[in-house]
């Protein structure tokens, strides 16, 4: 291919430092627009990408492997100076891409600097990500010197960070969308077709080749296809039962499984013995096929030439008829040792609908008929299972059968309308979770939200180096502080939240945290990447708190590997469950009174 070197990367950076000095959301819609226009159609792929800090989108399994210590050896190589040094100057910014172009400047010269292309940047990171086996480690520092080394000193600013995940840009895949619109008519105005197009087919880098080549009607084709992952459909919430038939009418109800959502995309060649295609994806578009080894014997299960499915992995213990806890469930999201597990911790893979078959896009048939397909499509076998369910419109039986998955061990029901298309996300009340109803205390569901920080301990937490952390919700695209965590952790919890939140920590509060309270200053920050599941009595109104809300006697129900930030409970989300519990004690109270 012929690239039209119309931006050099290191013009490309001098955006990317824009973004990163601005924290209004339209002032980087526009930065990115600008972007977008100026850069050739060859090159908008690889910009989105790396404005992701990728060189792939999300969903293909490619990797940079690169850790702190080997990017300071590929930066003291590329400058010729003591590793010791790079260290000081990485400790001492607290950044490995300010440390990168810190030293760059003191050793380059404005003419020693090669005008480097993105498309060669983009080259080298490829490889850097493709490079494996025995002597990749030293083959990732060959290739990361070098492109430091002929880069100018503000290119390395972000030569240093892609590989580790770190852009620090602080927007979101929907600003990017709305980019693209910005870019054809200086406003949102195509916003909604954009994200219907992402929903299909999340990969930024198609999007944003076919909107430069062909305007909005670019994405006028995009479909859903075998080995793209489809954006999962996520459960609102209602109060009760008597809210969920009075809004949905006549329901489908399935048990919610406690597992790992996954979404299933197989296909076959007309020799059906030859050429199987499978891949699995989580619900955060990671690739998962790796850990699924079980996928690749379904062929005699599925009536079909290719299907896309949606289903939920479950460690089942067949022997004993038992679903296996959720936390040794997550355990074969392991990429080593890959076939002990799996004997260890069977699965089954419980499919609860069907969005593609041979080729066809069925997402937009109700419930009804994707399900009349769907139980024609998937014959009886061991790994996977059609998910059993009820269709009702009455509110007691609605309810008997959310009491019976709660004494499987299961956490409920899931409610979804059966005249419904497929809808991705929470954009409608087509799926409700139906997990408590009755018990002590307001809140019947739990809240998903983003550690934003932690405090260091005292007394004996001191030497863990962790006392309590400070958790977040999303609102719009940035987070707003909802609880400290500090009871209901033990010793080792505390110890392996430390490694975890290690990790993702930043010398600066990262800038998609607004409204933090002074009060609530953290000893150190934690970039948005890890997902915790709380517990708490009620939801009440705070003064103090970014979202306008707290949690009263919260508690840690768990680390959830399996969601990023984007799947934590919004603002809104929050507002509903507030109101939901209201709703709950006056209907609570009412029947005390009959």
């Amino acid at each position: 291919m012929v690239y039209h070197e119309l931006m050099t990367f290191s013009e490309l950076s001098s955006y990317f430092r824009k973004l990163e000095e601005t924290s209004s959301r339209i002032s980087m819609t526009e930065i990115l627009a600008e972007l977008f226009r100026t850069v050739s159609t060859e090159e908008i792929g690889m910009v989105c990408y790396l404005l992701q800090g990728r060189v792939a989108p999300l969903y293909e399994p490619i990797e940079f492997g690169i850790a702190d210590k080997l990017m300071m050896r590929a930066i003291a190589q590329a400058y010729s100076v003591e590793l010791s040094f790079v260290t000081r100057t990485f400790k001492e910014f607290g950044d490995m891409g300010l440390a990168a172009e810190n030293l760059a400047h003191k050793v380059k010269t404005p003419k020693s600097a090669h005008v480097v292309s993105i498309p060669h940047v983009f080259d080298v990171l490829k490889k850097v990500a493709e490079t494996g086996g025995g002597g990749s480690q030293e083959e990732k520092i060959q290739l990361l010197s070098g492109l430091l080394s002929e880069a100018s000193s503000s290119s390395a600013r972000y030569i240093a960070r892609i590989p580790l995940g770190k852009m620090r840009l602080g927007f979101s895949d929907m600003t990017i969308l709305d980019a693209f619109s910005w870019m054809l008519t200086g406003d949102k105005t195509h916003r909604p077709t954009l994200e219907a197009a992402f929903d299909v087919r999340p990969d930024l880098g198609y999007i944003g080749e076919q909107v430069k080549k062909h305007g909005v009607h670019g994405v006028s084709h995009v479909n859903a296809v075998v080995g793209a992952p489809i954006l999962s459909a996520l459960c609102q919430r209602l109060p009760d039962a008597v809210e969920m038939i009075k809004k949905m009418g006549e329901v489908d109800v399935e048990p919610k499984y406690d597992g790992v959502r996954t979404q299933i995309h197989w296909t076959r060649t007309e020799n059906r013995e030859q050429k199987i295609f499978v891949q699995s994806y989580s619900r955060n578009l990671e690739n998962t096929t790796a850990m699924y080894p079980e996928l690749k014997h379904v062929a005699a299960q599925l009536h079909a030439r290719s299907v896309i499915l949606d289903s939920e992995a479950v460690g089942y213990d067949a022997k004993n008829d038992r679903y296996i806890p959720f936390q040794e469930t997550v355990t074969r999201k392991r990429k080593h040792d890959i076939a002990s597990v799996q004997s260890s911790v069977p699965l089954r893979f419980f499919v609860f609908d069907i969005l593609n078959i041979d080729g066809k896009d069925i997402m937009d048939e109700p419930l009804s008929k994707r399900r009349a397909i769907l139980e024609k499509t998937i014959q009886k076998g061991n790994v996977l299972c059609i998910s059993p369910h009820i269709v009702t419109s009455d509110v007691e039986e609605l309810r008997s059968y959310h009491r019976e998955q709660i004494k499987k061990g299961l956490e409920g029901a899931v409610v979804k309308k059966w005249d419904s298309s497929y809808v991705p996300g929470r954009r409608a009340f087509n799926w409700v979770k139906f997990k408590e109803e009755g018990r002590v205390g307001k809140l019947t569901d739990t809240v998903d939200c983003v550690v934003m920080g932690y405090y260091e301990g005292e007394g004996k937490r001191s030497g863990f180096g962790i006392g309590a952390f400070l958790v977040g919700v999303r609102k719009n695209e940035t987070f707003v502080t909802i609880t400290k965590i500090g009871t209901g952790v033990s010793d080792e919890q505390w110890k392996t939240l430390k490694t975890i939140f290690n990790k993702h920590s930043s010398k600066e509060k990262p800038k998609g945290y607004i409204d933090v309270d002074k009060t609530l200053t953290p000893d150190t920050w934690i970039d948005p990447a890890v997902v915790v599941e709380i517990a708490a009595d009620d939801i009440t109104v705070s003064p103090i708190h970014g979202a306008g809300y707290a949690l009263r006697f919260p508690r840690l129900v768990r680390v959830r590997d399996d969601k990023g930030p984007h799947d934590a409970t919004s603002t809104e989300e929050l507002k509903r469950m507030y109101h939901n519990q209201e709703s709950i004690e006056m209907n609570r109270t009412k029947n005390n009174k009959q």
